[in-house]
């Protein structure tokens, strides 16, 4: 087996943008299978644009893209979502004039023909947010913003990815709701999940990842464990998060 088939993500030499403009610059990054891995930088730092490449949102200039050893610089959006990658993006995007079991079930569209699967993984998602089952004939407008981002990774879920993608979840959320958001990613690593989090809040990252990047101005700058993430503390938050 190729080392690439065991990583869930593996990203080497990326560089990728808008129009005439690099955005990211030669990303190297990679996440093992049943592994979490924390992306942190400031605002315009470029996390999103990493996320949305390996989506296929944006298309790179060069270097390499591999979701679990395959190949994704070429290959449609649409592809991709099917159990390659999926992502919660950043304020959720949810369909707010639909329930929220349709936009569950928008998340595994792909997996329409096969119902026992789809079944099995809405089960999974209401065992992880048992709230959402109370709601699931409630319009998603009506939910609170820690209940939509559970919804929302609850449709990221739907797909069953072999990595999942998560853009600043804790933002505009609760203390309470972002204690959920996170206690929801650990048991998700429990189960096996690969998890690419992009962050600014070192705290959440500490508390679900294995590992962490740091990027700015459109690179990574550094690769650390929480334990040294933690012990930086506002040294790191002043250098690279201020």
């Amino acid at each position: 087996m190729s080392t690439a088939a065991t990583h869930a993500l593996d990203i080497a030499g990326l560089n990728a943008g808008y129009g005439r403009f690099d955005v990211i610059r030669d990303i190297a990054l990679r996440v093992g299978k049943g592994e979490a891995v924390g992306l942190l930088g400031p605002n315009g730092a470029g996390k999103t644009t990493v996320l949305r490449s390996v989506m296929g949102l944006i298309r790179q200039r060069r270097g390499t893209i591999r979701v679990a050893g395959t190949d994704v610089v070429a290959m449609a959006p649409f592809r991709i979502a099917r159990g390659l990658a999926a992502m919660a993006p950043e304020g959720r995007r949810l369909f707010l004039d639909q329930t929220v079991e349709d936009n569950l079930l928008l998340g595994g569209l792909h997996l329409r023909r096969d119902a026992a699967r789809q079944e099995r993984l809405l089960a999974s998602v209401y065992e992880l947010f048992p709230v959402l089952k109370g709601y699931r004939r409630r319009l998603s407008a009506a939910l609170s913003g820690g209940e939509q981002q559970m919804v929302a990774i609850g449709r990221m879920l739907m797909s069953d990815p072999e990595i999942m993608l998560l853009d600043e979840p804790s933002v505009a959320l609760s203390p309470v709701a972002v204690d959920i958001v996170v206690r929801a990613l650990i048991e998700l690593r429990k189960r096996g999940a690969s998890i690419l989090l992009v962050e600014q809040r070192i705290d959440v990252a500490t508390r679900v990842c294995d590992r962490l990047y740091i990027m700015t101005h459109g690179e990574v700058v550094e690769e650390m464990t929480p334990d040294t993430a933690r012990g930086a503390g506002m040294s790191l938050i002043n250098k690279y998060l201020g």
